[in-house]
């Protein structure tokens, strides 16, 4: 009884301390993005990397959402006569959900774990140990650069990601038949309203932020010992991966009440 007393208060003292670390990390994160002496340069060399770091992962996933979702859902919409149907449902399908969703998904893994890595890394080296010793603030040259360069490239990627699931879509809507890219185009976008593009993309802006938070709180947080640096990465991309799922599903429920 004393054993499970004791296990269970050391528990919640983790829970605890975990929760204090969570919030003292995002005050002194939105303080430091606040104050003066912002890292502009840092913050472009960090939206360079997450770009040319996930540019070609994004380019093939979103190529190939639009080549599966066209090929799945054709043969349904063939038997209804509703072939017509099938770019503004693919469009809307694409823009709406699973461009952004997927999309964050594969940066959680990409961007989260580099993060997690990278800073934890440099934890397990001392190299955030001595910038605190020469008075030279972590948060505002290593984190914040990077979450705001993960809150605003997510959406970019996103962009780009829902392009090319279209083209693809109407890559794989030639196999079986003879339309043009323009005429494909028109229809897709005929069906979209701007309640569908505006909140996909401004839910975007929090997956970003969602992704580089984490990943940057795991690895800033990483233990002393080498194994710890794997130990963040992973864990970023876990955490990263399940708040997006989250997010999401708040940001859906917002949506539907407007």
């Amino acid at each position: 009884m004393a054993d499970s007393t004791v296990k269970s208060g050391a528990k919640v003292n983790r829970f605890l301390t975990g929760v204090a670390d969570v919030s003292l990390f995002l005050a002194q994160v939105f303080r430091s993005t606040f104050s003066r002496g912002f890292e502009f340069h840092e913050f472009l060399k960090q939206c360079f990397q997450i770009g040319n770091k996930s540019l070609g992962l994004i380019s093939v996933t979103g190529v190939i959402i639009g080549l599966v979702l066209t090929i799945q859902s054709r043969p349904v919409l063939v038997d209804f006569g509703a072939e017509g149907m099938l770019p503004g449902m693919v469009a809307v399908s694409i823009i709406r959900e699973m461009g952004p969703v997927i999309t964050a998904l594969i940066c959680a893994g990409k961007i989260g774990s580099s993060m997690g890595a990278e800073l934890g890394s440099m934890r397990v080296t001392e190299q955030i140990d001595a910038m605190e010793v020469s008075s030279t603030n972590p948060f505002k040259f290593l984190i914040v650069p990077r979450v705001l360069a993960a809150t605003f490239m997510l959406p970019v990627l996103v962009l780009y990601a829902d392009a090319l699931g279209i083209f693809g879509s109407w890559v794989a809507a030639n196999i079986k038949g003879d339309v043009s890219l323009v005429l494909f185009v028109n229809q897709a976008f005929k069906s979209l309203e701007f309640m569908d593009v505006l909140p996909a993309v401004i839910k975007t802006f929090f997956f970003g932020a969602v992704i580089g938070l984490v990943g940057c709180f795991k690895g800033f947080h990483a233990g002393r010992g080498t194994e710890s640096v794997g130990i963040a990465a992973n864990s970023a991309v876990v955490m990263a991966s399940l708040l997006v799922i989250v997010v999401d599903l708040i940001a859906v429920q917002i949506t539907d009440l407007l």
